[in-house]
C-alpha cells in the first residue's frame, strides 16, 4: 500500500527471515559463531536464552542457512508440552526413520528407529541438530529428563546430534535445577536488545534492503524507535511498518519522533481497552 510512495521495491520490516534484510548486530553476530562452533565441532547440547521479540528465532533460521549439507537433518520442535512418547514419535518421523513395527510408537520402538537412523546419518558423514523452540515449557511438560536421556544415543566422543533449546530468559535458571542436563550443556548464549546506535542501523538496513534510496525516519525519529521498542526487533517491525503506513496517510514526507509517539500510544492502549 505504501510501497510506491515511500519508492521501496519490498516492504522492509516484514516478520520471519529474509537474507536480504537480515542485520547483523554484533551481539547477534557473536552467538551465530558461538553456535556454529558448538555444532560443526560435533557438541552435545547448546542454549539460547532472550526475552520474547529478541531475534531469537531469525538467529537460528540464519544458523540453519549457513550450516553446510553436512548438518543434516535439522529438525525444530515448535511446541515442547507433548509427552515424551510423542516427543520421540515427532523426531523419529521427522528424521525419515523406517516404518514403525507393531507394537507402533512405544517408547521403545521409536528409540529403536532413531538411535538406527542416527547411526545411518553418521555413517554417512552427516550430524543432525534438533532445536526445541520455547523451552522454557519443557519442565513443566516433564520433558527435561527424557532430551537429557536422548543425548545418551550414539557415542560421547562421536555425539550423533547437537541439541539446541532455545526459549526466554528463565530458561537458565531451570536448566541449573535439572542439574545432569545442565552439565551436558557445551555453550549457553544470552541474547541481549539492540542497543540505541544498533536499533538506528538496524531501520537503516532494512530500509536500505527494501530499496530507500532517501532518508525516511528522521535522527529524532530513530531515537524514538530505540526509546519506544527497547531495541527488540519485533516491537522495532511493528511499530515501524505502521510508522511508514500512517506516513503515507499523512502525506509526510518524513517519519519524526511525534509520529512514532503517537502509534506506540494507539499500540499500547488498544489492548488495554479490550
Amino acid at each position: 500500500m505504501y510501497l510506491d510512495y515511500w519508492q521501496l521495491d519490498a516492504k522492509p520490516f516484514e516478520p520471519g527471515y529474509d537474507a536480504r534484510m537480515y542485520y547483523k548486530a554484533a551481539a547477534q553476530q557473536a552467538a551465530l559463531h558461538k553456535l556454529r562452533y558448538a555444532i560443526e565441532n560435533g557438541r552435545a547440547a547448546g542454549l539460547v536464552a532472550g526475552a520474547a521479540g529478541v531475534g531469537k528465532t531469525l538467529l537460528v533460521e540464519s544458523l540453519r542457512q549457513q550450516l553446510g549439507e553436512r548438518f543434516q537433518p535439522f529438525v525444530r520442535v515448535v511446541f515442547p508440552q507433548m509427552s515424551d512418547r510423542d516427543l520421540l514419535v515427532y523426531l523419529a518421523e521427522h528424521f525419515g526413520a523406517p516404518s514403525a513395527d507393531p507394537p507402533r510408537h512405544t517408547i521403545e520402538e521409536s528409540l529403536r528407529r532413531l538411535e538406527y537412523t542416527l547411526g545411518e546419518n553418521v555413517q554417512a558423514g552427516r550430524h543432525a541438530v534438533i532445536v526445541v523452540d520455547e523451552a522454557h515449557l519443557l519442565e513443566d511438560s516433564g520433558l527435561l529428563e527424557p532430551l537429557r536421556l536422548l543425548l545418551n544415543l550414539g557415542s560421547v566422543e562421536q555425539p550423533s546430534f547437537t541439541l539446541l533449546l532455545v526459549g526466554q530468559p528463565t530458561l537458565l535458571p531451570m536448566i541449573q535445577r535439572c542439574g545432569p542436563l545442565d552439565e551436558r550443556l557445551d555453550i549457553k548464549v544470552l541474547l541481549q536488545p539492540l542497543t540505541a546506535e544498533e536499533t538506528a542501523e538496524y531501520v537503516s538496513h532494512r530500509l536500505s534492503a527494501a530499496g530507500a534510496s532517501r532518508e525516511i525516519f528522521s535522527a529524532e525519529g530513530l531515537d524514538a524507535v530505540y526509546q519506544l521498542s527497547a531495541g527488540l526487533p519485533r516491537r522495532i517491525n511493528r511499530l515501524c511498518d505502521l510508522a511508514l503506513l500512517v506516513g503515507f496517510a499523512n502525506g509526510q514526507h518524513t517519519i519524526d519522533a511525534e509520529t512514532l509517539h503517537a502509534i506506540h500510544g494507539e499500540l499500547v492502549a488498544v489492548p488495554l481497552a479490550a
